[in-house]
């Protein structure tokens, strides 16, 4: 700029600003930027705002609120009050501006603290190691009346090791299921974890003591986590979406009949996608070792017949998992961590970990 106004007079400006390479608008513009400085920005917030209520106002505003009179009501309350009365210091979200400003807002009354729940996360790796149970409704020809189903599974081997239909859902129930299936397979003290949701038979002190004098270790899902026990809800969809489920049944006896008869096709005739096609009998009983062996051999006497079928090579019977999951833990590379710690949170232990010291 400075060469630019010391130029000789008979230079004219445009050719002084093409030989230095400079736009002439720009220059006309620096010429004018001390006449005309742009305005300085400036935030709301600390602006000075015309129409805010001036320190009395906002000081008369804040003794009403804090008086003996109001100072229990929230702001709306003390509004319509004083409005009725002919008064009006100002709006209602003032009043929460300015409570917010002298941390006088929030909520007054006690709050439960935030809850943790600890991730429930078992490993099956043969049966009556860990059993999963839960209860559904089977809805009856009468409106509003439903039955309740008890289904215990063996999680390893998906086999239903006890089941009962009930007019009730109760603790006692519970109980009674859990002592004559734990004495039907000799379960020994230590030997078995059982997972379940936080239904309230579930929950119950009986059921808790139970599970203790039987040397069982509990384990239950988070709280409205329904993926928590995945298995014994995955089984409630297999039986509600039979081809003969009758979606209404007449009374006790039709429900268990019913249910007789499918816990029969489940257990022995049903070859379950997630046991390699074996039925949940063969894996509990450990069957599906030798039928394993037969079906490898006759695999191998198709292909022997027909190896140009086998574009992959000779055919393998797929093998069952040796290990069975709920909520495993992922490592960096995107697979099971097997070695990871297996915790079994209980009821009782989620309760005393919020109790304070």
């Amino acid at each position: 700029m400075l060469a630019l106004e010391q130029r000789p007079v008979t230079l004219p400006l445009a050719a002084a600003c093409r030989a230095l390479g400079l736009n002439r608008n720009s220059v006309y513009a620096r010429r004018q930027a001390p006449l005309n400085p742009l305005p300085k920005q400036t935030s709301r917030k600390t602006s000075s705002q015309p129409r805010a209520l001036s320190e009395p106002e906002r000081q008369a505003v804040r003794e009403m609120l804090e008086s003996e009179r109001f100072c229990d009501q929230p702001p709306a309350q003390v509004h319509a009050t004083l409005l009725d009365e002919g008064i009006n210091l100002c709006s209602v979200s003032s009043m929460h501006r300015l409570l917010r400003e002298a941390e006088e807002n929030g909520e007054r009354r006690l709050q439960r603290p935030a809850q943790h729940n600890a991730i429930p996360r078992l490993r099956a790796t043969r049966p009556n190691e860990v059993w999963t149970w839960d209860i559904t409704k089977l809805a009856t020809v009468r409106r509003g009346e439903y039955l309740s189903l008890y289904v215990v599974l063996d999680l390893f081997s998906r086999f239903i090791v006890a089941w009962m239909v009930s007019r009730k859902e109760n603790s006692a129930l519970a109980q009674q299921l859990m002592r004559e299936g734990m004495a039907r397979y000799a379960i020994a003290a230590g030997q078995l974890t059982i997972h379940q949701d936080r239904g309230s038979p579930m929950i119950a002190h009986g059921y808790l003591d139970l599970l203790a004098e039987l040397g069982a270790t509990g384990s239950h899902s988070r709280p409205r986590v329904s993926n928590d026990n995945p298995f014994s809800e995955s089984q409630f969809k297999t039986l509600k979406y039979q081809p003969d489920y009758p979606g209404q049944f007449t009374g006790v006896g039709h429900a268990q009949q019913w249910c007789e008869d499918y816990v029969d096709w489940y257990n022995f005739h049903h070859y379950h996608s997630g046991l390699a096609r074996y039925t949940p009998a063969q894996v509990f009983t450990g069957q599906h070792v030798e039928i394993a062996k037969e079906r490898n051999d006759a695999l191998q006497l198709y292909y022997d017949a027909h190896p140009e079928r086998f574009v992959g090579g000779r055919p393998k019977v797929p093998s069952l998992p040796t290990e069975v999951f709920i909520n495993p833990v992922i490592g960096d590379d995107g697979k099971i961590d097997a070695t990871a710690a297996v915790n079994f949170p209980t009821l009782r232990a989620a309760k005393k970990s919020l109790t304070p010291d």
